[in-house]
């Protein structure tokens, strides 16, 4: 009889163990870097692009380690963030060029993707490097094609967006993540293949 009770106790203090361990574990986290697929089709928009500003579509680069930004450097990415979206007035291209996709330098109007060419220069010239500045293409939750610039860095992918002028991880958007400049070559575009599960997990 003591056996058999010694027996249930050291069953019931064993599935008391296993019930614990499995409350203890944390659910998981979406990645803090956009998982890179293939290389995919590059935008009509960037394509016209880099037929005027060559230079800027020809860039390669075999390290691909996201590099450290220190805290001028983060001061930096969000002051030139909030500038640009500030200084620049949304506009369609059909707004301002009669017509579509059309990818340019702002002065003072442009739409998504301008804002993303002069955050990315501006980021450029301060020292940042073009593997790390990237175009990146999401659909919002409205259905609605969208651009950003994707930041790379030790701590994540991070987003400079003109739709809001805080600089936030990518996995805290409201966007699924469909493609975006290559590392490698800025002239090439990848799919990202985690960005609808994330996208879903930052709207729970």
């Amino acid at each position: 009889m003591k056996a058999e009770m010694s027996a249930r106790g050291l069953l019931v203090a064993f599935a008391a163990v296993i019930a614990s361990a499995t409350i203890a574990v944390p659910a998981p986290k979406p990645h803090p870097a956009m998982i890179t697929g293939g290389v995919t089709s590059q935008p009509i928009g960037h394509y016209e692009f880099c037929q005027k500003y060559r230079d800027e579509c020809n860039i390669r680069n075999r390290n691909t380690a996201a590099p450290h930004v220190t805290e001028f450097g983060w001061s930096l990415v969000k002051k030139i963030n909030v500038d640009v979206n500030k200084a620049i007035t949304p506009m369609t291209d059909q707004e301002l060029f009669g017509r579509d996709e059309v990818w340019a330098y702002p002065t003072d109007a442009g739409d998504c993707e301008d804002f993303v060419l002069l955050k990315r220069r501006k980021l450029m010239e301060r020292g940042f490097s073009a593997s790390d500045l990237l175009i990146t293409v999401v659909r919002k939750p409205d259905g609605e094609g969208h651009a950003v610039l994707t930041l790379r860095t030790s701590e994540g992918d991070f987003v400079l967006d003109n739709l809001v002028d805080e600089v936030k991880l990518w996995s805290e958007t409201p966007y699924t993540f469909l493609k975006r400049q290559a590392t490698f070559n800025t002239g090439r575009w990848v799919t990202i293949e985690n960005g609808t599960d994330v996208m879903v997990g930052a709207l729970q």
